[in-house]
């Protein structure tokens, strides 16, 4: 039995996006990993913050069917790089049980380990929906605080605790609170001044636009589109924040959602963060995917399962962390400098190995890295079964073969070797190092 410090998946597991048949001994395999991961590392793997991607990467393959040995292959690969976690203070665990010491320890990666023992209690002690309850959606100052955090760190946290209600572990949901706890808050300011905006525009009567055009009402916007510059050291506080926050509260929360429309507009979400983060190319260069732009698509899948009863969220929630997720999309997008974005790059892709998806997700669950393109293939596929049934609906670029298409575009564009992915690909910058296509000249 899964509990607060135990990690348990079985065979008949039904994750948003799975291939059905998963494998017993492939369930008892991914357990065992992701419990050594779990009593054992730090989430962060070195001391400027980089995140620990084993759950996310064991959790994806064993829902796309990956072997026992793949498995551990994808593991091994990344278990040396590691940090342990550090030693447990029981003193501050019990500080923290106390709320106005709770904070104290907020923000500081020293003290994972210690808020990760806190929330297992918890969650031992109330039940992980409870936990969430208090800690995330109670809409007190500390919980608004916290749910800040969930969205820091390009979204690692809140892809965490996807995984953990995904799958409902509650042990990987006490990884996600630990590690939201760890975060900064900066990002606060975009989501509460956004919050705020759109509370007076709930109320207006205006056409509504969908996320595809207000991404290109912000790249023509000379002030916004430029207000992220190559050289900061992040793009988001450094240069929007700094430079054109109003204008990107204006522009986000121009676009807003109704608990009745839920289903929908989860869908639109999706197929706008597939289609910006796939058609932001940059001919003649090779194929390549914003290591940012895939962060907002690898999350989606959990907007999907948010929707669940087994989430236990109420409409008010789902309708809440979906906003600030389509707020957040637009805004990543303007961090990477508004790129052109070229819907002909995936309707006319002509793949290396042609095939359906099922030989895309046998080739991806090959692939050595740190689970971001396994990541990123199912949630190409679950957006397709997500979005099939709105399609030919405003603002749903993406649909038909382009879904399979966008499969193969991701497997051999980490296939091609070195950069896997483009950072911050609206710079001309961000493409000197991938090599150009076959027979092109720039």
């Amino acid at each position: 039995m899964a509990t607060g410090s135990k990690i348990h998946l079985e065979a008949s597991a039904k994750p948003q996006f799975y291939v059905k048949g998963l494998k017993a001994e492939s369930a008892e395999k991914a357990s065992q990993l992701l419990q050594v991961n779990h009593e054992k590392h730090h989430i962060f793997f070195n001391q400027s913050g980089f995140h620990n991607h084993i759950a996310h990467h064991l959790l994806t393959l064993f829902a796309l069917d990956a072997s026992p040995e793949e498995l551990q292959k994808a593991y091994d690969v990344n278990v040396s790089y590691q940090r342990p976690s550090e030693p447990l203070e029981k003193s501050i665990v019990n500080d923290m049980h106390k709320p106005e010491c709770f904070k104290a320890y907020l923000g500081q990666e020293k003290y994972y380990h210690d808020f990760l023992v806190y929330f297992q209690q918890e969650i031992d002690k109330s039940g992980w929906q409870r936990v969430l309850q208090e800690h995330l959606f109670s809409e007190t100052e500390l919980s608004d605080d916290m749910l800040a955090r969930m969205f820091a760190g390009f979204l690692h946290p809140i892809i965490h605790l996807g995984f953990g209600i995904e799958f409902q572990q509650p042990a990987i949901i006490a990884e996600a609170l630990a590690q939201a706890a760890v975060h900064d808050n900066w990002i606060a300011s975009l989501f509460f001044g956004c919050e705020k905006a759109a509370k007076e525009s709930r109320s207006k009567d205006k056409p509504r636009k969908t996320i595809v055009q207000i991404l290109e009402e912000c790249r023509k916007d000379d002030k916004l589109s430029k207000a992220a510059h190559w050289d900061d050291g992040n793009k988001i506080r450094d240069g929007i924040i700094k430079r054109a926050p109003e204008e990107m509260i204006k522009y986000a929360t121009q676009y807003t959602v109704k608990e009745e429309e839920l289903e929908e507009k989860t869908a639109e979400m999706i197929n706008a963060v597939v289609y910006y983060t796939a058609a932001a190319q940059r001919p003649p260069h090779q194929v390549k995917f914003d290591f940012y732009f895939i962060h907002c698509l690898n999350s989606s899948v959990f907007f999907s399962a948010f929707l669940s009863p087994s989430s236990s969220l109420s409409p008010a929630i789902q309708r809440r962390l979906l906003e600030w997720k389509i707020w957040m999309d637009i805004t990543m997008y303007v961090s990477r400098g508004c790129p052109t974005l070229l819907v002909n790059e995936i309707i006319g892709y002509a793949p290396t190995k042609d095939s359906g998806m099922d030989e895309v997700i046998k080739r991806v669950n090959n692939v050595e890295d740190d689970g971001h393109a396994c990541k990123l293939v199912r949630a190409i596929a679950n957006a397709e079964a997500v979005c099939k049934k709105w399609e030919g609906k405003e603002g749903m670029l993406v649909q038909g073969d382009m879904w399979r298409k966008l499969g193969h575009m991701t497997v051999d564009s980490v296939e091609a070797g070195e950069p896997h992915w483009v950072r911050s690909c609206g710079f001309a910058e961000a493409w000197e190092k991938v090599p150009l296509r076959d027979g092109a000249k720039l």
